[in-house]
């Protein structure tokens, strides 16, 4: 099963991409995706409903969050309302401690998102103040780097051995399926997919 890891609808501050239109831009370009996660920055979409777009469509949408940290960007999979009353997810500035800590706790997967990149991304603040220990997957293939913000990731993954995935970091409709993570099992809702992320078996792919 072949999944977009990393997205952004309206309802994201700095998104322009409507949900339905990311539905149809998937099926008409014919790309490869069975499902994408939408990973709204600074909050957990918890009201939306795309069941209707699911059924239409034939494709998995689920819902992740995107939040900032003192270790740059960090994604979040299986989120659930544990995690969300165990911080302000609205905050620039969460210790990453806290987030790795309480996403394990609660049964999510955090994921450091785009870690090559200057300032937001986890690999700069690593050679400052060095790596932060429950770290076990990162995001490898992103398809908003420039660059060898990517070259960089992979190698850094390599070296503190971490699993890698993808995602295309879209924020307009044209930019979904750019990257993706193959799953070598079926995701039906959040928490198969934090499961599959914790159990292993993916693949980070890029197309463009």
């Amino acid at each position: 099963m072949i999944l977009d890891l990393h997205n952004h609808s309206v309802k994201s501050d700095d998104a322009r991409a409507r949900v339905d239109n990311y539905c149809r831009w998937i099926r008409s370009r014919e790309l490869p995706l069975d499902g994408f996660v939408l990973t709204e920055h600074r909050q957990f979409d918890a009201e939306s409903d795309y069941r209707s777009l699911e059924d239409d469509f034939g494709l998995r949408i689920l819902k992740g969050a995107e939040v900032e940290t003192d270790y740059g960007h960090v994604l979040l999979f299986g989120v659930n309302e544990d995690l969300v009353a165990s911080f302000n997810f609205a905050r620039v500035d969460l210790p990453i401690e806290t987030v790795l800590r309480s996403s394990e706790r609660c049964g999510a997967v955090a994921v450091p998102c785009h870690p090559g990149r200057a300032r937001v991304g986890m690999f700069a603040h690593v050679k400052k103040g060095g790596p932060v220990e429950g770290v076990r997957i990162v995001e490898v293939e992103n398809g908003g780097s420039r660059g060898d913000e990517d070259a960089r990731a992979k190698e850094f993954a390599a070296t503190f051995g971490y699993a890698g995935i993808g995602g295309s970091d879209s924020h307009i409709v044209s930019h979904i399926g750019r990257c993706a993570t193959r799953f070598l099992r079926e995701i039906r809702d959040e928490e198969d997919l934090a499961a599959a992320l914790r159990d292993g078996g993916f693949e980070a792919l890029r197309w463009t």
